[in-house]
């Protein structure tokens, strides 16, 4: 792993903006993973309640205080918002997803601090995720 990805999971609680109640799609495959692996995560949806069980919030902002890293499934111009929303809550690491990353982000991550990850690193692969 590289040292971004290590520091980006030393937090004790993840928040996965995106989620999908749609098995298919990977805002929900990505909560799956962590899930899998023993993590805890919060999904972020604004229309959901819960996502495969798990109580979402419908925002970033309304994430617990526990979360310091998020994984990022959006279009990138909600991305931008996303990591506004992010520098406002005190994260500290943001794992764009491929797809999801834009040079505007990714430099606005920069000059926050953040520890960002937008590599085309995809936690699926990083976490040996299997679809069952």
């Amino acid at each position: 792993m590289t040292p971004a990805i290590e520091t980006f999971f030393r937090s004790p609680a993840f928040g996965v903006v995106g989620a999908s109640e749609d098995r298919s799609k990977f805002g929900n495959k990505v909560l799956r993973c962590y899930l899998s692996n023993n993590k805890t995560v919060v999904p972020v949806n604004p229309k959901a309640s819960s996502v495969e069980g798990v109580p979402s919030v419908a925002s970033v902002s309304d994430l617990p205080d526990n979360v310091k890293s998020i994984s990022v499934i959006t279009p990138p111009v909600i991305t931008e918002q996303v990591v506004e929303a992010a520098i406002s809550r005190g994260i500290t690491s943001i794992w764009m997803q491929p797809g999801a990353e834009s040079a505007a982000a990714v430099e606005r991550c920069k000059q926050a601090g953040i520890n960002v990850i937008a590599d085309h690193s995809c936690i699926l692969v990083v976490l040996g995720f299997h679809d069952h």
